[in-house]
């Protein structure tokens, strides 16, 4: 069963997908699928492969951008920013919980140099906390203003 969550009009956040969640994801305008998941991390989860096969199917693009806990650096914001920057469309991203694939986000906002409690405000609105990356959020936004 889905649980999308509205991040912004572009972007949601998803807990794992399973192959079956990328039509409805299609319905819903979503034309890129972000997986922030590492291979591997537990024995039920669907494999990255897999959720890449659906979306190709669909004819959906699909970016894998791996995050293991805690591990958000440069190159990882990067590659998310340059995905929501190209993507034609709603992008969906996912990880275990959702969690990470939104601070992903944020970051990804924040060195954009979008406001700070306006990053936040709508990750709270989905459910999802920002406040551990808030002080890198802060330094990519300070980035951003240069």
């Amino acid at each position: 069963m889905s649980d999308f969550r509205t991040l912004s009009a572009s972007v949601l956040a998803s807990p794992q997908l399973t192959a079956a969640d990328i039509e409805t994801a299609h319905s819903l305008g979503v034309t890129t699928i972000v997986n922030n998941r590492p291979e591997g991390e537990a024995a039920d989860q669907t494999s990255g492969a897999a959720i890449e096969s659906a979306a190709k199917a669909a004819g959906m693009d699909y970016v894998a951008i791996p995050i293991s806990h805690g591990n958000f650096g440069e190159s990882e914001v990067r590659a998310m920013v340059e995905t929501l920057d190209q993507a034609n469309g709603k992008v969906l991203a996912y990880c275990r919980t959702g969690t990470r694939s939104t601070l992903l986000w944020a970051l990804a906002q924040a060195a954009q140099g979008e406001p700070l409690d306006s990053i936040a405000a709508a990750a709270a609105a989905a459910g999802y906390d920002v406040s551990p990356v808030l002080p890198a959020m802060a330094e990519l936004a300070g980035r951003a203003q240069r």
